[in-house]
């Protein structure tokens, strides 16, 4: 079963009205949330890539030691393919909060969205933590996320055309 349906939710991924990438993220993170994530990547059957620069490792490290790079080192960033067609972009930015990129545009009708809803749900899941989507540059203004107090994604905000 869908958590959404694209008739109700479709303008909350029109690139026009959102931004193509949305900003996606779980707040309140610690370094321990971050290694969770890697090692759910790690366990799932999606296409990864972890690099650091233009340089790509073949093996993630861990957690703590990527997010204790010292300043002026290049953001790290983990490309995690839901599916072939649906990219997530991990930037570790900063430990209190797990941010990461996708592309509304890749993210169009039934199918796609109830992909992104389970990776949100599944990465939600193992943090026991809200996964929000604000507008591109909206940042603090969730218009959907993963509620883990009911388990699935749900709205967050009216319809912009409501």
């Amino acid at each position: 079963m869908s958590d959404l349906w694209w008739d109700e939710v479709a303008p909350f991924f029109d690139p026009e009205l959102m931004g193509a990438l949305p900003d996606v993220r779980v707040p309140d993170t610690s370094a321990e949330d971050w290694q969770a994530l890697l090692d759910l990547v790690g366990e799932r059957d999606w296409k990864h890539r972890y690099s650091e620069g233009d340089t790509t490792l073949p093996v993630k490290p861990r957690a703590k030691a990527v997010l204790a790079r010292p300043a002026g080192a290049e953001c790290p960033e983990l490309r995690v393919h839901l599916s072939t067609d649906v990219l997530a972009i991990f930037r570790f930015h900063a430990t209190e909060e797990i941010d990461f990129d996708v592309d509304l545009r890749e993210i169009q009708g039934q199918e796609r969205l109830d992909e992104f809803c389970g990776f949100l749900r599944d990465v939600g899941r193992r943090l026991g933590k809200p996964v929000l989507m604000d507008p591109e540059g909206d940042h603090g203004h969730p218009v959907l996320g993963f509620d883990p107090e009911v388990d699935r994604v749900v709205l967050l905000a009216e319809s912009p055309f409501a």
